[in-house]
């Protein structure tokens, strides 16, 4: 009797858990969306404004690749501050410090490098050239993974994932074939190609960060990834793609001015957010295992084109940010290709039914 009051309460407590990592792993998907709406208002506003304005003195490669990868370098860079201090008042700043020198923390730093500078970057101009679509778009990273995941480190790539895949790439096909229903600026094929490639690199990023995430605290992991994501994006991507543009020198003064605008207000409310998605993503895939935790995340196909017409659109009245119900059911599409990519939808029924 004894024995099996126990085993109840171990179960009790697995099923509170794997809740609790399902819950946490959503969250990261809506923290994601929350982070994508207020970086996209904060680089309309201010100086952003005149920058991306008819009246811009900047060449058509500084608006649209520069100006991205200098709103990646604020957001990552205010995002690392952010959690430095969080780390600070939960006592585990020495931790950071540690962990910079371990292999686990090397792991974060090639995740950081390949996530943040080049994807992250890409992400950004696909926000600015394609809008909301450029997020499901960017969401075909747990297709990727899956595909590197099979070609890198011979993992299971059944039937049930290649349709998954194949759902995916069906929906990306779709919103590129479709146009807005309001007026956007930039070209909407290249925000997509460049939401593709962010959806490259962060398949990457997370082939590569099962290892890192698996031994160090989230908290401590994501710190060192936005720390070094921002600093990569300060000292060595925004200057490189200066020096392409032809002047080096723009770098600091394209900076300064974005550091000190008064749209830097959005910029820090979006930093915030931004970490704690990956912070919950890892805690969230620990909990609940990184199949459904995946499939939780990648959600954001759907919250980042929800939140940036709810900000957007709706509160600040800006034209363009609604999808076309098409849109909407290819972003659907995505998320369901998503899911069936990390579990089997019968396996639900087997779990409710036991």
């Amino acid at each position: 009797m004894a024995t099996n009051l126990a085993k109840q309460k171990y179960d009790l407590q697995k099923a509170s858990f794997f809740r609790k990592g399902v819950a946490i792993a959503l969250s990261s998907g809506i923290c994601f969306g929350t982070y994508s709406a207020f970086l996209t208002l904060g680089m309309e506003r201010g100086v952003w404004a005149d920058w991306y304005g008819p009246a811009s003195a900047l060449s058509a490669f500084v608006v649209t690749y520069v100006l991205s990868a200098v709103g990646s370098a604020v957001n990552d860079t205010l995002s690392g501050i952010w959690f430095l201090i969080l780390s600070a008042a939960r006592g585990k700043l020495a931790d950071v410090g540690r962990t910079f020198r371990t292999k686990p923390g090397l792991v974060m730093i090639i995740c950081a490098l390949i996530g943040g500078p080049l994807a992250s970057t890409a992400y950004v101009v696909g926000l600015q050239t394609a809008g909301s679509l450029a997020a499901t778009v960017a969401a075909l990273n747990s297709a990727i993974g899956a595909i590197l995941g099979r070609l890198l480190f011979k993992q299971t790539l059944n039937l049930r994932m290649v349709v998954g895949i194949i759902v995916c790439f069906g929906s990306a096909i779709i919103l590129g074939g479709t146009t807005f229903d309001g007026e956007f600026g930039g070209s909407t094929l290249l925000g997509l190609f460049m939401g593709f490639l962010a959806a490259l690199g962060w398949g990457i990023e997370g082939c590569v960060a099962g290892f890192g995430t698996s031994v160090i605290d989230s908290q401590v992991g994501v710190t060192i990834r936005q720390c070094t994501s921002g600093l990569a994006n300060l000292i060595i991507l925004v200057p490189l793609l200066c020096l392409v543009a032809g002047n080096i020198g723009l770098a600091p003064e394209l900076l300064g001015q974005a550091f000190t605008t008064d749209a830097i207000i959005f910029f820090v409310i979006a930093a915030l957010p931004a970490g704690l998605s990956y912070m919950l993503w890892y805690r969230g895939t620990a909990m609940c295992g990184a199949a459904l935790g995946m499939t939780c995340n990648g959600a954001y196909a759907f919250w980042v084109p929800l939140f940036c017409w709810i900000l957007l659109g709706l509160i600040c009245g800006e034209p363009g940010w609604a999808l076309t119900p098409v849109q909407w059911a290819a972003a659907f599409m995505m998320f369901f290709g998503i899911f069936l990519i990390a579990m089997n939808p019968l396996d639900l029924l087997k779990k409710k039914e036991a």
